[in-house]
C-alpha cells in the first residue's frame, strides 16, 4: 500500500458531518485502485465549496506530482461520484511520476481520456457525463491539427469556456483511448499509465479515417520559450464527485489521516 495523507480543510466545520465517510471511501478507494496499478506517496486534499461539478457537487484536480485536491458541495455529493471522482484523479496521480499530465492538447486528450476509462476499469458501470460527450462536428480534424500545440485553450477544449461544446476534450479522448485499446490486446489504462502520447497517434488518424477526414497537416509545436508556463497541466481534470461511506467502528476522528 502507498504513503498517503488526508487533509481535511474543515476549520470552518463544513465536512464535519461527512468527515468519517469520505476517509472510509478513499481508504477504500486507495486499496481498490492499488489492485491495478502503484500508486506512488500523495496527499489527498479535500474541501467543501462551490466550485464543483454542478451535475455532481464535487471536482476533482491533480495539479502536480503527488496531490490530489477535492472540493465538493457536502449537501449535494453522492458516494458514488466521490469514488469515481477520486479514482480518475488517482489515474492523473500514477501518470505525473510517469509522462505528466502534458502541455499539450495531444496529451491532456490522452491523460483524460486514459483517467476515464480507468474509471470503468476499477469501476465499471457506463462512463461518466463527460466521457460520454459526443465531440461537435469537426473537433477530431482540429484535435489533429493541434496535436502538438501548448498554446492551446484547455478551458475551450475541456470546459465549455468558448465556441467548443462542453466536454469536447473528455469526450475526445475517451473514444481516442478506446479505438487505441481496440487494436491493443491485453493493455487497459492501468497498463498504458506512462505510454507517452504520441502511441495514440495512430488511432487518431484511424478515427479521422472512419469519418472521412484526410489527416491534416500539423503546424510545428512552438518553442519551449513560447510555450505558457503549464496552464494546461494546471487545469489538470476538474471532473466528478460524490459523498462518503460509513465509518468503520472505531475509525479516528481526526482531520489528518496517514495510511502505508
Amino acid at each position: 500500500m502507498p504513503i498517503w495523507q488526508l487533509h481535511m480543510l474543515n476549520a470552518r466545520s463544513a465536512l464535519t458531518l461527512i468527515m468519517a465517510e469520505i476517509r472510509a471511501h478513499a481508504r477504500e478507494m486507495v486499496a481498490a485502485v492499488e489492485a491495478h496499478l502503484d500508486l506512488p506517496r500523495f496527499d489527498l486534499v479535500v474541501r467543501a465549496g462551490d466550485g464543483v461539478i454542478p451535475e455532481w457537487g464535487i471536482a476533482g484536480h491533480a495539479p502536480a506530482p503527488g496531490i490530489i485536491e477535492i472540493t465538493l458541495d457536502p449537501a449535494r455529493v453522492a458516494p458514488e461520484h466521490f469514488r469515481r471522482t477520486l479514482v480518475h484523479e488517482m489515474h492523473h496521480l500514477a501518470r505525473w511520476d510517469g509522462p505528466g499530465y502534458g502541455r499539450s492538447l495531444g496529451e491532456a486528450l490522452v491523460s483524460e481520456g486514459l483517467a476515464g476509462h480507468f474509471v470503468l476499469q476499477v469501476l465499471g458501470g457506463a462512463p461518466d457525463p463527460w466521457d460520454a460527450t459526443r465531440p461537435g462536428s469537426g473537433s477530431l480534424k482540429q484535435a489533429g491539427t493541434l496535436w502538438a500545440r501548448r498554446d492551446y485553450d484547455h478551458g475551450e477544449w475541456f470546459m465549455g469556456r468558448g465556441r467548443m461544446r462542453k466536454w469536447t476534450g473528455y469526450g475526445l479522448g475517451h473514444r481516442l483511448v478506446a479505438e487505441h485499446l481496440a487494436e491493443a490486446e491485453g493493455r487497459s489504462a492501468a497498463s498504458l499509465v506512462a505510454e507517452p502520447a504520441d502511441a495514440f497517434r495512430p488511432a487518431l488518424r484511424r478515427l479521422l479515417a472512419i469519418e472521412g477526414v484526410e489527416e491534416p497537416e500539423e503546424p510545428a509545436p512552438e518553442s519551449e520559450a513560447e510555450a505558457p508556463d503549464g496552464d494546461a497541466a494546471q487545469d489538470a481534470s476538474r471532473d466528478a464527485g460524490g459523498q462518503a461511506p460509513r465509518t468503520p467502528e472505531g475509525a479516528p476522528d481526526a482531520g489528518t489521516d496517514q495510511t502505508s
